[in-house]
């Protein structure tokens, strides 16, 4: 719940932030992007490290590290410290993720329960949607933007009370060494593609691409290549790659990751719609964006029954479509179409591709035997969190570069040329200087700036929209399969199709 919720609550903060900070267009988005981006290149390494020394004790860690740097994130003095403080959050982020779900997979054996566990896992994840943004939008209305850090950290030591309680240790007994240079791999390819890729979205938002991203994502590469390699020899691998020779494994992880880029990066730029072209308060905001998490919690719930029935394909291509869906409403919006058209599509938007996050975090991890749960856990949680990051900034650039291109040659007249280059950097930068120009001036450029915002915004919505048909066309043909053998229903989706002995849910043992 507050690994979201650190996010969603950052949504709100930044007008506010960018007024104290004065954070360029590219730290703007490295301060939204650099959390997620740690969380995808640590978790796997915390997730395996929480199966050989304990996933209790890797919470606890856990804990203890987010509530300090929650404190720096809050009085962070400049926008810089605030990037490195989110770095630590991040790295805090990917011990607490891993650890949770791999708990529940150990505490609940049956399968069914432990498909409901998953879910209510995952509503929680919603909830630090909503519950974020409403307690944030509370303390931005009486305290400085750094509060809304400071959430964590009284939750942080009921969980160090609480936890040693009433949580049992689940570890693997058998688990060979942690291969430290694996560890190493992973972190430095994760991160090298992601920059490259960042790298990649911020020039083509700005200046143009560099030599720089291109270089760093092809080392990205080569050295994710060089760390599959070196899984396959070792004795005690930190990831098992025949986990992804299960077809339930290896589909839910790529729909699972496209569905979250599109998911969280929407909802990034919904929250900046809401905010600074509707023109609503931070509380207010956060009101408006309970209908989407409404939907999303009741559609997963019902996804869980119809699943059981028609299986988890169908509910996956369902989902996606209604997505498409969503995406087209969302596509009409302009700077005038106010709160009811960005509302009903983000509403479809969550009540589709929510049930499609459940399901396939689920059928990640039953498809690993018990032993190997943690790190199944933190395969399904990089590619939430990295999926979620990418699309900030992927999505977040796209925006940029129409806006941009809308704004660059209408800008008004009277706006100074000293702060031309800044209105047409981002749109917190516009409409800070449009306070500070006659009115006449400054309304023009305000509604040139969110005109533009918001086209950016349609762009977007209607590039998703084929991305997601395609998407449940092909979930749907590859998972019809999955999971269901002469005719019933078999938890794990898959193990015999993947010829490698993958343990199903039915055998799981007590830890």
């Amino acid at each position: 719940m507050l690994v979201i919720m650190d996010m969603s609550v950052l949504h709100l903060a930044l007008p506010t932030l960018s007024r104290d900070l004065e954070p360029s267009g590219a730290e703007l988005l490295w301060i939204t992007d650099v959390y997620g981006f740690v969380i995808a290149g640590a978790m796997i390494t915390m997730g395996t490290l929480g199966d050989r020394i304990g996933r209790r004790r890797m919470l606890l860690i856990g804990a203890v590290a987010f509530g300090l740097a929650s404190v720096l994130a809050a009085y962070a003095p400049t926008a810089e410290t605030l990037i490195v403080a989110r770095a630590l959050l991040g790295l805090a982020g990917a011990v607490l993720g891993p650890s949770t779900l791999s708990l529940i997979s150990a505490m609940f054996h049956d399968a069914r329960q432990r498909g409901f566990a998953i879910t209510v896992w995952m509503t929680s994840f919603m909830l630090g949607g909503a519950v974020g943004p409403l307690v944030g939008g509370v303390l931005l209305e009486a305290f400085w933007w750094g509060s809304v850090f400071l959430v964590a950290v009284p939750i942080m030591v009921f969980l160090l009370v609480a936890g040693p309680m009433v949580l049992p240790e689940v570890r693997n007994p058998d688990a060979g060494r942690l291969d430290l240079t694996s560890a190493a791999m992973s972190l430095a390819a994760i991160l090298l593609i992601v920059f490259g890729v960042k790298g990649f979205a911020d020039g083509f938002a700005g200046e143009g691409v560099a030599w720089l991203p291109l270089l760093t994502l092809l080392l990205g590469l080569v050295i994710g290549a060089l760390f599959v390699v070196r899984q396959r020899r070792l004795t005690d691998p930190l990831l098992d790659m025949k986990l992804f020779a299960n077809r339930g494994f290896s589909v839910s992880l790529g729909t699972l990751t496209l569905t979250v880029v599109f998911m969280l990066g929407s909802q990034f730029l919904i929250a900046q719609y809401i905010q600074m072209v509707v023109g609503m308060e931070p509380l207010e905001s956060a009101v408006w964006s309970l209908p989407m998490v409404v939907s999303g919690t009741l559609a997963m719930f019902v996804a869980q029954g119809v699943a059981a029935q028609v299986g988890k394909a169908y509910v996956f291509g369902a989902g996606l479509s209604v997505a498409a869906v969503g995406f087209t409403v969302l596509a009409q919006v302009d700077s005038g179409s106010g709160i009811g058209t960005v509302v009903t599509a983000a509403s479809l938007l969550f009540a589709g591709l929510m049930p499609v996050s459940s399901l396939g975090i689920g059928m990640i991890v039953d498809a690993a035997p018990p032993e190997q749960a943690g790190s199944a856990a933190a395969v399904g949680e990089t590619t939430q969190e990295l999926g979620g990051a990418l699309g900030i900034a992927v999505l977040g650039s796209v925006l940029n570069v129409a806006y941009r291109s809308g704004v660059a040659g209408s800008v008004p007249d009277g706006v100074p040329a000293s702060v031309r280059e800044t209105v047409t950097d981002n749109l917190p930068a516009a409409l800070e200087a449009a306070g500070r120009l006659p009115a006449e001036t400054g309304s023009q450029l305000v509604a040139t700036a969110r005109e533009s915002f918001a086209q950016g915004l349609a762009w977007i919505a209607m590039g998703a929209v084929p991305v997601m048909l395609a998407l449940a066309v092909t979930a749907t043909l590859l998972l019809r399969n999955v999971g269901r053998s002469g005719g019933g229903v078999v938890e794990g989706g898959g193990a015999d199709e993947a010829g490698e002995g993958v343990a199903s849910t039915a055998g799981r043992a007590a830890p």
